[in-house]
Order: C-alpha cells, then sequence, then structure tokens
C-alpha cells in the first residue's frame, strides 16, 4: 500500500465489509439480503462499497434517494437497486428506464410513477411502503386499500409491476419494545390484504439491521442491512460490534500538524476552555468540524497517540484540535487515530458517540469529502489486494 502521507484518511477495509455482510446473511439464511449504500455507503464510498457487498452475496443494494441509486447506475451497478426517499416531479423516468425499483406510499407517487413508465414504454418497478408506526414515510393503514387498488389498476394497464411490500421499525434498536410485536401484525395484515386483492410481490421486507440480529420472525424475504455491513453496532443494547461478530471498517487518522512545548497557565484553542495546568506538551491534529469532527467533542472527544488515549484538549475549531500531552513527547507526521476497531487500543465509533452526546451512525456518516478515502482489501481478478487513495 502507497504509504504517503496524507493530513488525513478514513481508511476502509473493503474485506471487513465482506465479511459483515457475510455475517449477516448467516443471520438470515432464508431470506435475499439488500446492502444499504445511503448518505455515500455512511461515509465510506457507496461504489465500492456497493461492488463489495455483492462480492459477499447482497442480492439488492438500497439508496435513499433516487440520484444516489443512479449514481450507482452511472458506476456500472446492474444488479437489483431500490430507492425510497421520493418528492413530486423526482426523476420517475431515468429510474424507470434505470430498472431501479421505487418505492410508493401515496396516490401522486403512482400517478407520477405511471406517467413516467407510460413516457418510456416500459412497466416501473415499484414497491409499495406501508407505516407500521414509525410515523415516517409509508401509506397510513385506513388509506391501505386506496393504494392497493391504484396499484392494481396500474398493473393492469401495464405501466407498473409491483415487487415489494415494505415497512421500517421504530424501535427494533429497543428489543422486546412493545412496538415492534405491534408494527410486526400491521405488516403482515397489510401483505395479506394486498395479496387478497391480487398483488404478488416478489420480495416482502420490514427488517433492518437490529432487527436482522434479533427478530428472525421479521426476516420475511429481504432484510435490509445499513449500519452493521460497516461493523457498527445500531445500539448498545443490541450489543457491541465484537459481540455481533462484525468488525468496523473505517479507521480515522491524521498526522500531527505540530508538536510544541508551553508553559503552565497556557489558554488552548478558542475561548481558552482549556488552560494548561503546569507546562506540558500540545500535539495539533490538523482535522475539525469542518471535516466532520463534531464540536461537541470540544473537551471530550478520545484520540490514541503514542499508544495511549487523549482527550480533546478545548475547542475543535474548523480545521484542527489541539491535545494535551502531558509528560509524553511525539513529532509531527506521528499518526492520531480517532476511531476505529479498537483491536489496537484505538478508541471506536462508539466511544466517539458516548463522548459526543449521539449514535455512532452520525459519528461515521458526517466525516465529509474533505478527508480521502482510502480502500484496502478490494478485489482484483478473485484475489484481495490493497489499493490507496481511491477516493468514493
Amino acid at each position: 500500500m502507497n504509504e504517503t502521507p496524507m493530513r488525513a484518511r478514513a481508511l476502509i477495509d473493503l474485506a471487513a465489509l465482506r465479511a459483515n455482510v457475510r455475517t449477516l446473511r448467516a443471520r438470515a439464511p432464508q431470506a435475499q439480503l439488500m446492502a444499504v449504500v445511503k448518505a455515500d455507503a455512511y461515509g465510506h464510498g457507496a461504489v465500492p462499497c456497493a461492488r463489495a457487498a455483492r462480492e459477499a452475496g447482497a442480492t439488492w443494494i438500497g439508496t435513499a434517494t433516487p440520484q444516489e441509486a443512479l449514481a450507482l447506475r452511472a458506476a456500472g451497478d446492474r444488479g437489483r437497486l431500490m430507492c425510497w426517499l421520493w418528492t413530486p416531479g423526482g426523476p420517475w423516468r431515468e429510474a424507470v428506464e434505470a430498472d431501479v425499483d421505487v418505492s410508493v406510499s401515496g396516490l401522486w407517487a403512482v400517478r407520477e410513477v405511471s406517467d413516467a413508465a407510460r413516457a418510456c414504454g416500459r412497466a416501473a418497478r415499484v414497491q409499495l411502503k406501508i407505516d407500521t408506526g414509525l410515523g415516517r414515510s409509508g401509506c397510513q393503514p385506513d388509506d391501505w386499500p386506496e393504494l392497493i387498488a391504484a396499484a392494481r389498476a396500474a398493473e393492469d394497464a401495464g405501466l407498473i409491476e409491483v415487487t415489494g411490500i415494505w415497512s421500517h421499525f421504530a424501535c427494533a434498536d429497543e428489543p422486546g419494545h412493545p412496538s415492534i410485536q405491534a408494527q410486526l401484525r400491521v405488516f403482515r395484515d397489510a401483505v395479506a390484504y394486498a395479496e387478497g386483492q391480487g398483488i404478488e410481490p416478489e420480495v416482502r421486507h420490514i427488517a433492518n439491521s437490529p432487527a436482522v440480529l434479533t427478530l428472525p420472525e421479521s426476516h420475511f424475504d429481504l432484510v435490509r442491512t445499513g449500519v452493521a455491513i460497516y461493523g457498527v453496532s445500531p445500539s448498545p443494547e443490541v450489543g457491541t460490534p465484537a459481540d455481533l461478530g462484525l468488525k468496523p471498517v473505517m479507521t480515522l487518522s491524521a498526522s500531527l500538524a505540530s508538536v510544541k512545548r508551553v508553559p503552565g497557565g497556557h489558554g488552548v484553542s478558542y475561548g481558552h476552555h482549556y488552560v494548561t495546568p503546569g507546562a506540558t506538551t500540545l500535539a495539533l491534529v490538523p482535522v475539525g468540524y469542518a471535516d466532520g469532527i463534531p464540536r461537541a467533542a470540544s473537551g471530550t472527544g478520545p484520540v490514541l497517540i503514542g499508544g495511549k488515549w487523549r482527550t480533546v484538549a478545548g475547542r475543535v475549531a474548523m480545521d484542527q484540535f489541539v491535545v494535551d500531552l502531558g509528560g509524553d513527547s511525539a513529532r509531527v507526521g506521528d499518526e492520531a487515530v480517532l476511531f476505529g476497531p479498537g483491536d489496537r487500543g484505538e478508541p471506536t465509533a462508539e466511544d466517539w458517540a458516548r463522548a459526543t452526546g449521539t449514535i455512532a451512525y452520525e459519528v461515521i456518516t458526517r466525516i465529509t469529502e474533505r478527508v480521502p478515502r482510502v480502500y484496502v482489501g478490494e478485489t482484483v481478478e478473485g484475489n484481495t489486494a490493497d489499493t490507496d487513495g481511491k477516493s468514493g
């Protein structure tokens, strides 16, 4: 691997991603698996991650926006692909022509996708979403018969093919929550009604990452795995990545930009919220909130430097933050590891989430494009190889 120094980098281990996909497939052996690569694969790079997931047996790829799905098609992905976050006037025709499954929750969407199908002369692949209790998108159960009737009419006209019925859990990351079984009942009733009206879906799906791991009765024909394929636990209640047999895929690190001795009483960063208690060594880590490091990490974020955990000293700025090394020494260019799998003693995304009062999903997803993604563990003609410097 090319070891050219970088200000910062997010190392993406695609071999770990493939292993995570295989682990999750084993948890739902009777169902197909969708790898969700929305938000640029949770910050990991949608195109390489989608490719690696398919290599590991993911038969579907999922995105939120149609633009994300169309970008994958433009990059050469030709397998089953679904997107679900639509607004009026969206690129329906482009999605239909690209053979993308589109999610429909209301009559307006049936009309728009039908118009697109008519314009391009081919049936649209449509998945109908029922709101079983999450309260976001999805058709309300009282309106479900009307949506099914409209979908059946569009199918009879040759404008759409209903390929799926789906929904989304609200509290699957809290095992035993009463809403889980309530949502399953609504989902089963919705599927039964649709099938009774002549709808023959290819796939029925409601299970997200935590449900894949803890709720086998929810697996149906397809499971949707998002954060878990990146080796992040859906929640502490479900277990740690190690408990679940998953390995974090991203390691975020930076090269120290400055190391200097300062006297006691020296203010550090904006507002002087940290003042050195005595003579010490300060190290400058050249990443900040423009790179996705939360400002909430000021005074709390953990960093591994020189084999020891350190804590952000003072405020996180736009491009940098400071760490007090105490009596230890370091050199400019030494590595600071913000988070990774934890197998070298470094903090994890979960550690950053605890330190900043958020969830690990946000920690990994917020790392911006200013940080280069460096991929290792890619496959080349069936063999694994290390590659460097490819942005996702």
